[in-house]
Parts: C-alpha cells; sequence; structure tokens
C-alpha cells in the first residue's frame, strides 16, 4: 500500500481492519452448505463411518450432532476440524 505510506502505524491498521471482510459474517453453518440428505463416509482404523446431513446437522448411528467436528471427535477421541476429518477442506498451506 504506497499511498498509506505517509499515515501513521494506527491509521494504518484500522484502514485494513476495515478492508477485511468480516468472516464471521461470511461463513454459514457447514450443516447449512451441504444438501440435507448427503451421506459423508470415512475410513478410521479399518472400520466405515457414514454420516448424514440433516436439517439440525449430523446423525451418525442413531444419534445426532450438532457440527462435523463433534462426530469427528466421537470416532477418532481427539480435537478435529470436522471438515478437515471428512475431506471437504484441505490443510492451509
Amino acid at each position: 500500500m504506497q499511498e498509506a505510506r505517509g499515515l501513521s502505524s494506527a491509521v494504518r491498521r484500522a484502514l485494513k481492519a476495515e478492508a477485511k471482510p468480516d468472516t464471521a459474517m461470511i461463513k454459514a453453518p457447514l450443516s447449512s452448505t451441504l444438501p440435507k440428505g448427503t451421506q459423508l463416509v470415512r475410513e478410521w482404523n479399518g472400520r466405515i463411518y457414514r454420516v448424514n446431513v440433516t436439517s439440525d446437522g449430523f446423525e451418525m448411528g442413531g444419534q445426532s450432532f450438532s457440527s462435523l467436528s463433534a462426530v469427528a471427535k466421537r470416532i477418532t477421541g481427539a480435537e478435529w476440524s470436522g471438515p478437515r476429518f471428512f475431506g471437504l477442506k484441505k490443510r492451509a498451506a
């Protein structure tokens, strides 16, 4: 940003903050972006897991989950990014 060189660092930070989109407003819950009825399949430690997208979130084995990360935690016992665990999101470069 060459035009901003004469501005103080505080003003530059404020301008950069205003220029960034509010990602909290842009991101929708994953369950609302995947069509209801979509089935996600993941093999983990030799077992196949099938997760259905519902209108309220996700369902696996008759149990409801509000997030895909909660499903991944149930499967693995560890904190995971659900979208990443199910291959919906790639690792950041």
